[in-house]
């Protein structure tokens, strides 16, 4: 049986790993608990699964120690943001499994998650898109490849001119066409920020130079991402879009579980549309790609800027198209310090301040 510590247990990921679990008791016990405020919801699901009390952990600090203090095989790490660097970093250290739905982690530690692997596949991704990649990569050597092809599902503002989305309402925003996910992971899709942190991940997990990973706008949402090999053949993973077959994935492997989702119905027909991506309207990408090359603290600072913007978004201080321009402002003036946690620390609160100032600063001037 295999042992299984929980972060972000009351969040989207956190809930939809307890329903796989729940259907496969005799595989999976879990031993441990992480939650952010929620810890009501959490004490029920302690009691459900048995966990005791003392392992539930709430704050990313006091998840991190729950990871040192508990033997485990697999850690879901599915908390939402930076704040999830700890907690990753205790995994890997560990020698545990590292079940990776917080992306932001491994983007903000770089090669400080990357140097802290004690072994290639102890990081197992969980985001839809970089599961379906590490499985088409399994078809080939690493020299084969030609490029990563990461598919996005465009949000609910594919096809709008820029201009168009100025005067975007956050709930709006928050509608996305595919997925059921937070506030924040949410609007990330809708700016498409998060494709552009999704390739960040690629490149941090396989080893692929970012010129040889692309985007492309499919909305359907049923080809997670493809792999294209050197002599031209292309591997897709396709499957409903339901985010318990890569949370199942990660917990199980390297095999797989049984019965874990529907697979596609082959006996009626389907249309699967690809487009290119607009990067005029959807900035977010293009940057991404710049910040990951420059490396060190740029993509920690890309992240935290962002996660002011889109606060002061749905605060009603900044509008939709402001949220990449913020972004911008702030990697532009960021001078690149040591990457060492502290060093990570320090960008982030230096991106957080500078975010505000420019934030405010519009906001007092009506912009």
């Amino acid at each position: 049986m295999r042992k299984v510590i929980l972060l972000g247990s009351t969040g989207s990921i956190g809930t939809q790993a307890i329903d796989v679990i729940s259907r496969h008791r005799s595989e999976f016990e879990v031993v441990g608990l992480g939650v952010g405020s929620n810890t009501e919801q959490a004490l029920e699901q302690a009691e459900m699964l048995g966990v005791p009390r003392d392992r539930i952990a709430t704050g990313a600090g006091e998840a991190a120690q729950l990871v040192r203090d508990t033997p485990c095989d697999v850690v879901l790490n599915g908390i939402t943001g930076s704040v999830g660097l700890a907690p990753t970093l205790a995994t890997l250290e560990s020698g545990a499994t590292l079940a990776l739905a917080n992306k932001e982690s491994l983007i903000v530690g770089g090669s400080l998650v990357t140097g802290a692997r004690q072994r290639a596949d102890q990081i197992v991704p969980v985001d839809s898109e970089h599961s379906a990649l590490a499985q088409a990569l399994m078809s080939g050597a690493h020299s084969e490849v030609a490029k990563l092809i990461v598919t996005a599902s465009g949000g609910p503002f594919r096809g709008r001119s820029k201009e168009s989305l100025a005067a975007v309402t956050p709930q709006e925003a928050l509608a996305h066409p595919t997925w059921d996910m937070g506030l924040m992971v949410t609007t990330n899709s809708a700016t498409l920020v998060n494709k552009g942190l999704e390739v960040i991940e690629a490149h941090l997990l396989f080893n692929i130079a970012f010129d040889q990973i692309e985007v492309t706008v499919h909305p359907q949402s049923v080809v997670h991402s493809m792999v294209e090999f050197c002599d031209g053949s292309t591997l897709a993973q396709a499957s409903p879009p339901d985010m318990r077959l890569p949370i199942a994935w990660g917990l199980s492997w390297p095999g797989r579980m049984e019965n874990v989702t529907p697979g596609i119905d082959w006996r009626q027909s389907h249309q699967w549309t690809f487009e290119p991506l607009d990067e005029v309207a959807f900035p977010a990408v293009a940057m991404a790609k710049a910040v990951g090359e420059a490396g060190t603290t740029y993509p920690a600072v890309f992240n935290a800027s962002n996660e002011q913007a889109v606060a002061a978004f749905h605060a009603g201080r900044l509008s939709f198209v402001g949220i990449a321009d913020i972004i911008a402002r702030v990697v532009e003036a960021h001078i690149p310090g040591e990457m060492t946690l502290e060093g990570v620390i320090e960008a982030e609160s230096w991106a957080r301040r500078t975010a505000d100032d420019q934030i405010d600063t519009q906001f007092s001037s009506g912009r």
